[in-house]
């Protein structure tokens, strides 16, 4: 499941355009210590990354990493996530 997030996290940055991927990987990177597919365990990290870059424009682009994880939303595991990058 951590790698079907983390590409379902990567994909959805990438429709945004390269920038934007970049720009959320590097700042996971300076005030987490983490990469993207790091933040399957710790999605409160993407959270607050989405929402300093974004504010709260952020939850279109969590609406479009839930299109993009697809038919594994009914996962446990991927629900939890998605609640904790959607708060």
């Amino acid at each position: 499941m951590k790698t079907l997030v983390g590409l379902a996290v990567e994909k959805t940055l990438l429709e945004m355009g390269k920038p934007e991927l970049d720009q959320v990987s590097e700042r996971l990177s300076e005030k987490y210590h983490c990469q993207i597919f790091d933040c399957y365990e710790h999605p409160q990290y993407l959270n607050q990354v989405l929402k300093d870059l974004y504010g709260n424009s952020y939850k279109a682009i969590v609406e479009k990493i839930q299109k993009n994880i697809g038919e594994f939303y009914t996962e446990e595991s991927v629900i939890h996530f998605l609640k904790v990058i959607n708060q």
